[in-house]
């Protein structure tokens, strides 16, 4: 896990960032972190959460080196969100437990204060505007789409 998050991250924003250096025109660089690495206490293991909190810091560190390059970097860090990995265990689960899906996911939706579990496009839209001119003054921020689970 961490091979794959943290240092897949590393080297992927370090490829970019040489790309967009040497190129004169600046750029965005989104990361795709998690609420796990900022601590949140339903977060399902160590590794992961360590691996999600080296994204959040390097994030920091690479906007502070960046910057002067005109080179926002920044991360998302999403909250429990719809994907592939997350219907299998919802399926895993449920047929353990004898339930229907759309009850457990229901019951989920209980514990974030805006009562609904992220979708993929929840992501995509934050990442599509941290990368965006708009967000021309924006670096070195890791944003929560999560619903309300982590404030900080």
């Amino acid at each position: 896990m961490l091979q794959l998050d943290a240092r897949g991250t590393f080297l992927a924003l370090q490829s970019a960032a040489r790309h967009m250096r040497d190129g004169g025109q600046g750029g965005s660089i989104v990361n795709i972190a998690s609420i796990g690495g900022k601590g949140w206490k339903e977060t399902s293991n160590i590794a992961y959460a360590s691996s999600k909190g080296a994204i959040v810091v390097m994030t920091r560190v690479a906007a502070n080196r960046l910057g002067r390059h005109g080179i926002r970097v920044n991360s998302v860090c999403p909250g429990m969100t719809r994907t592939a990995m997350m219907e299998g265990w919802l399926q895993g689960r449920a047929a353990r437990e004898g339930r229907d899906i759309d009850d457990l996911l229901r019951e989920l939706a209980q514990g974030v204060p805006l009562l609904r579990i992220n979708t993929p496009e929840d992501i995509a839209a934050i990442v599509g505007f941290l990368a965006s001119e708009a967000a021309r003054t924006i670096t070195g921020q890791s944003v929560n789409v999560d619903g309300g689970l982590m404030w900080d």
